[in-house]
């Protein structure tokens, strides 16, 4: 069997994909990266699921640390998702875009979102380019319900 690649590319960029600005932290150090890869994974307890890239800076502090936080961005917040879907070189730079506190478990929650969750990594699959982890939430910060930013609105591609 062959898999057809262009078959694939097209279908796969079809899954709707919501925005989100991962932030990670490890002692003073913070990090954050545009997620597009995310979905609830149970209700009982809280679970998110999100596929992190293996090759970036943030995935390494999230091994390590079994933490992260998940900002929900706005639907008007393309810029801000850009600023931190950008390669860089190091860590941190991207938080200077967004005014951001540190939410009860430590990690980095941006003000001017829909909202945030801090999570702790319960398990995770390393294959692929890509790890899975799964993650409980912990807290949660709702600053103003809205509609949620999605890949589709902003004409990136991110998969496929």
């Amino acid at each position: 069997m062959t898999l057809n690649q262009d078959a694939k590319k097209v279908l796969l960029r079809k899954i709707p994909h919501g925005l989100f600005i991962c932030a990670v932290r490890e002692g003073d150090e913070i990090n954050g990266f545009t997620a597009s890869w995310v979905t609830q994974g149970s209700f009982t307890p809280p679970l998110v699921v999100m596929a992190v890239r293996a090759d970036g800076s943030s995935h390494g502090i999230i091994q390590r640390t079994k933490m992260f936080s998940l900002n929900v961005l706005r639907e008007d917040q393309k810029d801000l998702a850009a600023v931190f879907f950008k390669p860089q070189k190091g860590l941190g730079g991207r938080f200077e875009a967004c005014k951001f506190t540190y939410g009860e478990l430590g990690m980095p929650l941006i003000e001017d979102v829909i909202g945030g969750v801090e999570c702790e990594v319960i398990s995770g699959v390393e294959h692929g380019d890509h790890t899975v982890f799964v993650a409980e939430v912990k807290s949660a910060v709702l600053n103003k319900d809205g509609s949620a930013l999605n890949l589709a609105s902003t004409g990136w591609n991110y998969g496929g």
